[in-house]
This record gives C-alpha cells, structure tokens and sequence, in this order.
C-alpha cells in the first residue's frame, strides 16, 4: 500500500471520528495501555518477528540496533529476533517474502512498518489489530471494522481468537484477552520505536544536554553580573572625575 493512500486515510479518519460498519454500529478507538521502555520493545519485537515479520518488514531498523539500543545481546538477536533467510547482524530488518510472490498471494505486497506509527499512531495500529472478524465472503477470509476490505488476514486469530461481524466469538483464543492485548499492545509499542529508534538514546543523553544548558546559563549570569558590577565601577569614577573638574 502507498504512502499516499496511508496519508489520505490518515485524513479522513481526522474528519470522521468514527468509522461506521455493519448495522449502525461503530468503531471505538482504544488506547494501548503500556510503558513505553526497552523491556515492552524487546517483548514487543520478539512478538513482531514471531508473528509478522515473515510478511512486513521494518527497514529502517538494522539488527544491530537492537543490541545498541535496547540492550539484548547479538546471540538474542539472532535466534529470537533474525528470521532464517540469510539475514545479516548489520542489516536492516526486511521481511524473506518477495515482493512478486506477495502480490499473488496476497493481492499487494504488505506495506513496510518502519513509519507506521507516525503516519497513523498507535491508537489506530492497537485498534485495528484488535477489529480482524471472519467474512467468508473475503480471498483470506477476514475482514476488518477499522479498515474495510483489507487484504491483509488476521494472524494472530489463534491467540486471540475468531468473531463475527457482530463481535460474537466463534471460536476462542490460546490467550485469555487480557494477555492477548497485552502482547498486541507490546507490538505496537515496537512499532513507536521503530518509527523513532533515536528514542532511547534521546532520553538518555537528555539529563546531560539539560546540565550542560544549565551549567552554562548559571556561567552566563556570573558573567552578566560581572560584567555590568564593572561598568558601574567605571560609570561612578568617570562621575567622580566630573565632579572634580
């Protein structure tokens, strides 16, 4: 799917709060409930490349930056995280599905997550994941509340489980719906990191950078205070000096 399409939807889901579908029900936005550290990053990640990274990739990540970023050792990567596809350490994380192959199967090439939460956010990604229900009358057999005709079918139908059109349950899920969205919002929040991998470093560098800032404001009042107690000094002698002639 084009950026261009993501933008245009991103624009009208601005104007119509809610999407209508079905029988005059409508889509309520959630919000994903989680503390955005590394610790729901790495979960996040290993659910990612367990469950999606065999269709979507995020290229605008490097292995590497796993290690550098969140702290897991390169063995971590590796073998929970690099898909068996002759994937390199130093390369950047790209689903092994080609690109043709993607198309005939799935009628489009699955888009590339890396900015995903930027263009549509993390309300919208949780949301969506959480709207997949059964539609025979679908090629994969799914379709979604939150974005109509989608291509894309519901992977994680057998943790979560299978509904209706109307939400009924048709089958339950291997997870309990608390660990279930639990684990979806621990993707989403891989998703927020890999649209801003400088995050991390951001915030660690940031009580530095304010020191620094504060360090040279206290330097530039003493030097503003020292400054003008001179140029007091010499405005009373140049008035003295007045005076006596």
């Amino acid at each position: 799917m084009s950026k261009y399409r993501y933008l245009c939807f991103l624009f009208v889901s601005m104007l119509v709060p809610t999407l209508a579908f079905g029988a005059g029900e409508t889509v309520h936005w959630m919000t994903p409930h989680y503390t955005f550290n590394r610790t729901t990053v790495i979960a996040g990640a290993r659910y990612f490349a367990a469950h999606c990274m065999a269709c979507h990739s995020v290229s605008s990540l490097r292995y590497e930056y796993l290690t550098a970023d969140l702290g897991m050792s390169k063995s971590e990567v590796m073998k929970d995280i690099m898909l068996p596809s002759g994937a390199a350490f130093k390369g950047t994380i790209d689903s092994p599905m080609p690109s043709d192959m993607a198309a005939k199967w799935l009628g489009k090439p699955p888009p590339d997550l890396s900015h995903m939460d930027r263009y549509l956010g993390s309300k919208f990604i949780y949301t969506y994941l959480l709207s997949f229900y059964w539609d025979p009358a679908r090629p994969s057999g799914w379709n979604n509340y939150v974005f109509p005709m989608v291509a894309m079918p519901n992977i994680l139908a057998p943790w979560g489980g299978t509904v209706g059109p109307k939400g009924q349950v048709i089958y339950p899920g291997k997870l309990s719906p608390a660990e279930y969205h639990k684990n979806v919002a621990d993707v989403v929040a891989f998703l927020r990191y890999a649209s801003d991998p400088s995050y991390f470093k951001r915030m660690a560098l940031g009580p530095y950078v304010i020191g620094i800032l504060l360090l040279f404001t206290i330097l530039a009042y003493l030097l503003k205070t020292a400054y003008w107690l001179d140029l007091k000094k010499k405005g009373r002698h140049v008035g003295t000096r007045v005076k006596r002639s």
